[in-house]
């Protein structure tokens, strides 16, 4: 009997042993947030943009600066979470987070995090890009700023926010060695502009009075200003893009100039979406509504035809 209730426990134990591990590596493949991670696919745009790959084997080296700026953004995200882990408690939706909810201990987090902080600066040591290192580090330096302080000064933050695409886009370029135009950069940078705007009024509609209380740089927005800041971005980067197209070559000119119809699309169904109230990320609305996977991909279509014309 002693030895069959002995061996009851040792199992039960393993079983609870299991059911702790299963959460914690749940918790911290969640801190990471997977449903961001479509964002590194911006590595790749200026190759596409360029219609080249660069370097030889430029596929393999933008996907593996994908995976360096997935390992940066999973070290900001940790310390992130960390940082903010009382305020989160409060929120309705973000007390959700293994840290918040205790899933994952704090010092885990901020060992995880130094692991990925390794991760990603290795990289481009190791594809001898180290402008590629360069990037990343910037984007960690900035994130990380913007977690620990930046967070909190208007304006400021929202063009961090911004730049963490931005930046993306540049590590892509410094990977496969592409040479990037002043224009794709206007483009890129209206575009990251408008997204970081757009998340800073569906928070600020969404919470109302509380949302000044789950980030404080939000006393000083007001949501018809960041409505009008969207639209005015929005219509600048449809003039930049289509001044660019209107310079092609002419082969190229025609196809880049319809481009510009599904991208006014796009745009006006983003609008359309982040003027709704919704606790969803911004980055859902870009990569999750079917209508907007629609114009995404008229405006895909087009564009790669002009490049290969």
């Amino acid at each position: 009997m002693t030895l069959q209730t002995s061996a009851a426990e040792v199992a039960e134990r393993s079983i609870a042993r299991a059911a702790r591990a299963s959460r914690w590596l749940s918790g911290a493949i969640r801190t990471t947030r997977p449903r961001q991670w479509p964002k590194n696919l911006l590595v790749f745009a200026a190759p596409l943009a360029g219609a080249t790959l660069g370097r030889q084997d430029g596929l393999v080296y933008a996907i593996l600066a994908a995976m360096a700026f997935a390992a940066a953004s999973a070290a900001v995200y940790f310390v992130n979470d960390v940082a903010d882990v009382e305020r989160d408690r409060a929120h309705p939706t973000k007390r959700n987070r293994p840290i918040a909810a205790g899933e994952l201990p704090v010092s885990h987090a901020l060992v995880l995090a130094g692991l990925c902080v390794a991760v990603a600066l290795a990289v481009g040591f190791g594809i001898s890009a180290p402008l590629l290192t360069v990037v990343v580090g910037g984007y960690m330096i900035s994130s990380f700023s913007y977690s620990m302080l930046l967070k909190h000064v208007p304006v400021v933050e929202v063009l961090l926010v911004a730049s963490g695409f931005l930046l993306r886009v540049l590590g892509g370029a410094a990977a496969t060695h592409v040479r990037v135009s002043g224009w794709f950069l206007l483009v890129c940078s209206l575009g990251a502009l408008g997204v970081a705007v757009a998340k800073r009024y569906t928070e600020l509609v969404t919470l109302g009075p509380d949302a000044v209380r789950h980030r404080p740089a939000m006393r000083a927005y007001r949501p018809a200003t960041l409505r009008l800041s969207q639209y005015v971005i929005g219509a600048l980067m449809i003039v930049c893009y289509a001044l660019w197209a209107s310079g092609e070559h002419s082969g190229a000119r025609d196809w880049h100039l319809a481009s510009t119809i599904p991208l006014v699309a796009a745009l006006y169904r983003f609008a359309t979406l982040t003027g709704r109230r919704t606790i969803r990320p911004v980055e859902d609305l870009i990569t999750r509504d079917s209508v907007m996977l629609a114009c995404e991909a008229g405006w895909l279509a087009l564009f790669v035809t002009g490049l290969y014309m």
